[in-house]
């Protein structure tokens, strides 16, 4: 799990990176799908991981708005914000995976740890999927979406 967590950041980086040779306003343009931007789908999977880590510890969530962080400078600034944090937080879940958690919306519901982690992970490689579509549609090649021969991440 720790793997594909590793992965999901190197990743999220490059996209951080492809961003600065995009004009802002194309950054923040309403598209289809998703987020409806890329800035947006970037902003909401720094959020979303950080928020669902923080669940597993009975903590609230990450709750502030896209708007308060609509720059790809802010949303970088928040992902190094978190990314501390989220290893601390993804360490201490990974000492119990079976441990069984609620989440804030449905505290009758219980799920494995390992199971939410799962979640988390798939959650970001939905919307760079996302992503991918996006630059294409922008005439750009997307990052990397390669897991087994990805330079860029170690565990």
């Amino acid at each position: 799990m720790k793997r594909l967590y590793a992965y999901n950041w190197a990743v999220r980086k490059e996209w951080l990176d492809w961003c600065a040779a995009v004009a802002p306003e194309e950054l923040l343009r309403e598209r289809t799908g998703g987020q409806r931007g890329i800035l947006r789908n970037l902003f909401h999977v720094v959020d979303v991981e950080y928020s669902w880590l923080r669940y597993l510890q009975g903590e609230s969530e990450f709750d502030e708005p896209f708007e308060r962080h609509a720059s790809l400078d802010a949303v970088r600034a928040l992902d190094r914000t978190f990314h501390g944090p989220v290893v601390a937080l993804l360490d201490a879940a990974l000492r119990d995976p079976g441990r069984l958690v609620s989440m804030p919306w449905d505290p009758a519901q219980r799920y494995p740890v390992s199971d939410v982690l799962a979640h988390a992970a798939a959650h970001e490689i939905h919307h760079v999927g996302q992503l991918s579509v996006w630059a294409r549609e922008l005439g750009r090649e997307p990052v990397s979406a390669d897991f087994v021969d990805h330079k860029g991440f170690s565990a």
